[in-house]
């Protein structure tokens, strides 16, 4: 976690290593399920002031400004993709707190652990299927293949898996791959063994070459190259938290973090529905 002055955690009414085991917390919670982050380059923005990334293109401004009748004069302007702020309210009981500095070790931060998996949710989610709203195209937005049909039945998991992955290696995209899915479907992955007592597990990571995620926020699967440089993740802030102010039983802080998505090559990913 990331302190930042806008945060305002030098208001709360948290002391240092109450504030410690809040931070260890959050990061315990997020780092397993940022599922997104163990594919896609990483690209800091600098922070919290940072508000765009610039994509290196330009479109043309077909008018001049008023009274301007020059034809000769050809106008592009720069194009540049906005950060999107994300901030994912919490509380935590004064009581555990007070516990905290008393030397517990187990404090009840439930609803931090609620935050945590929403906040991650919703960049798995922007990743992966897009956010519109907020100007980002996820890999299964962008890639131009047709989707292919996964389905409940694990055991037909292995030649549909071999599938997407030669759709990708017949043009032109190389390997390892991973195959990230859904809570539910690597649930289903994991407890099936096929004929003979072999793990579906091991059998689907030898097709892939790769890693098999379980992804909150991800419908389905998406088949994508672990190859490099196709994806980018521009983060901002990184996920840190925050204050807002706090009551007689309560104090109300937040999870945040700015970030955007790019896809760099459209023909890296295939998704499964």
């Amino acid at each position: 976690m990331t302190p930042s002055n806008h945060l305002l955690r030098e208001h709360a009414p948290i002391p240092e290593l109450a504030w410690e085991a809040i931070d260890d917390e959050a990061r315990e919670r997020l780092t397993p399920i940022l599922a997104a982050r163990k594919l896609a380059e990483w690209n800091s923005t600098g922070g919290w002031r940072s508000s765009a990334i610039d994509l290196g293109r330009t479109s043309i401004v077909e008018s001049l400004p008023i009274g301007i009748t020059n034809t000769d004069v050809r106008v592009k302007q720069r194009r540049v993709q906005p950060l999107v702020e994300v901030r994912v309210p919490f509380t935590v009981d004064r009581d555990e707190i007070g516990d905290v500095q008393r030397g517990a070790t187990n404090p009840d931060f439930d609803d931090l652990a609620r935050a945590a998996r929403q906040a991650a949710e919703i960049e798995n989610g922007a990743v992966f299927h897009g956010w519109p709203a907020a100007g980002i195209a996820g890999l299964t937005e962008a890639s131009p293949y047709e989707p292919i049909e996964l389905g409940d039945d694990c055991t037909k998991f292995p030649p549909i898996i071999a599938h997407a992955v030669n759709v990708l290696r017949n043009n032109g995209i190389g390997g390892p791959y991973t195959l990230a899915i859904s809570v539910e479907g690597y649930t289903r992955i994991v407890e099936t063994t096929e004929h003979g007592g072999y793990p579906l597990f091991q059998h689907l990571q030898h097709i892939l070459g790769g890693q098999i995620l379980r992804v909150p926020g991800v419908h389905g699967g998406v088949v994508v190259s672990e190859r490099g440089g196709d994806f980018t993740l521009d983060v901002g802030q990184d996920l840190s938290v925050g204050y807002t102010h706090h009551d007689y039983d309560a104090i109300h802080l937040y999870i945040e973090e700015s970030f955007t998505f790019r896809v760099h090559e459209e023909d890296a990913a295939i998704e499964l529905v």
